[in-house]
């Protein structure tokens, strides 16, 4: 065969591949855009997800780092030129044209003093000329800021969109706020825990350690180890979550402790189930449990007592219980004490855990105590073994995993 007609057929070969392969490309193309939905399906989707990855940026406020990230998103939303995000205090994020930033400025200033929406035509910038739209960011306690939106021309649409937009930036900014309220509460919280935990617990504890100095100097030397323990978990500056086994390694110090005061008066039962040893709980949620039950329970009860401490696996939750055959709680006095109201100054420590757990997981998860005069108190506590559902900072928990 002559070399011509090889390579006639060659190409051919070749051409024919190249063929198959775009009926093939365009035919993906046309099944990736019916999956994708009607155009209407995909504008929404767009806007979505514009919003969503401007809401990320102003959660911690309207600075002009974040505000400017978050401008990028906003002005793929509205479509327009040029957008400026300007706090109250007249920093100005521009995602756009740079020679907007003067005219943004007063517009912005404007909006804020008088707390309405604004539209400006023709406004000269440098050699061209153009139109505005500027709208107050109106948080719950006044304005927040502005946001101005360059377009030539501005249409009704793009009025209305920015005036949404601003409502909806304010929006992000306060539940901002309100979860640094929350984090900011919770550890209030947190530290009322351990300002419970401090004056009665340290004084017993250095009393029964100081008991032991001339009788017992080698059980002095280990109790001393187990209170250094004891108070470097309990004070530790950060953290908002735990484990169960880190929570119950800490009881256990606490245990040893009380032990030496009480002697035989105190017995305790452990029935712990290895599988939720890694389930993530709030910082300090059993103990205040296990030291009420001390306290309460058993302390002013004559010839002492026992707590039985559990954990067991409950398919998608852990299960954790403390119970103590101690003088038991008025039902009336319980109720007043998980509602935070008087009689919750001798309980501080259940009313921080119930309202703690009731924050992390919702309503339906808070304590549920069982008691009556002379009759002990059972506590329960029910947590998902997921982790908790305010998942901040990511991957990890509100206020990081301390491991």
């Amino acid at each position: 065969m002559p070399e011509s007609m090889l390579l006639a057929a060659a190409l051919g070969v070749v051409g024919g591949a190249l063929a198959v392969g775009l009926v093939v490309f365009l035919r993906r193309i046309v099944l990736t855009s019916k999956e994708l939905g009607t155009d209407a399906e995909q504008a929404t989707y767009q806007t979505l997800h514009l919003a969503s990855q401007a809401a990320k940026h102003l959660r911690g406020g309207i600075d002009e780092l974040d505000a400017a990230r978050a401008g990028k998103h906003l002005r793929a939303l509205l479509g327009c030129d040029s957008l400026a995000i300007v706090d109250r205090s007249g920093t100005i994020a521009i995602d756009g044209d740079e020679a907007v930033r003067p005219v943004a400025e007063r517009l912005a200033a404007a909006a804020i003093a008088g707390g309405r929406q604004q539209v400006q035509r023709r406004i000269p910038i440098g050699a061209w000329e153009t139109d505005a739209v500027v709208a107050p960011i109106l948080g719950s306690t006044g304005p927040l800021g502005a946001i101005v939106a360059f377009a030539s021309p501005v249409r009704s649409g793009l009025v209305r969109a920015t005036g949404e937009v601003a409502d909806w930036v304010a929006a992000q900014v306060e539940l901002g706020e309100l979860d640094a309220s929350r984090a900011a509460l919770a550890e209030a919280e947190v530290r009322a825990l351990r300002a419970q935990i401090s004056p009665h617990f340290i004084y017993n504890s250095l009393n029964a350690i100081a008991s032991f100095i001339n009788t017992d100097p080698a059980q002095a030397r280990e109790l001393v180890l187990e209170f250094a323990d004891f108070t470097r978990y309990s004070f530790r500056r950060h953290g908002d979550f735990t484990t169960v086994a880190e929570e119950l390694r800490s009881i256990d110090s606490y245990l040893r402790l009380e032990r030496a005061r009480f002697g035989e008066r105190l017995k305790v039962t452990l029935q712990i189930a290895p599988e939720v040893l890694s389930t993530v709980v709030p910082f300090l949620s059993i103990q205040p449990l296990v030291e009420n039950a001390v306290r309460h329970g058993l302390e002013s009860k004559e010839g002492g007592g026992r707590i039985t401490i559990t954990a067991a696996d409950s398919g998608a939750f852990a299960e954790i219980s403390v119970e103590d055959d101690g003088v038991g709680i008025d039902p009336e006095v319980l109720a007043a004490v998980l509602a935070g109201g008087p009689a919750d100054a001798e309980h501080v420590g259940l009313r921080n855990v119930d309202a703690r757990l009731r924050q992390v997981y919702g309503d339906e998860l808070g304590l549920v105590v069982e008691t009556n005069v002379g009759a002990g108190t059972l506590v329960r506590m029910r947590v998902p073994k997921s982790g908790p559902r305010r998942p901040s900072s990511a991957g990890t928990p509100d206020g990081r995993l301390e491991p």
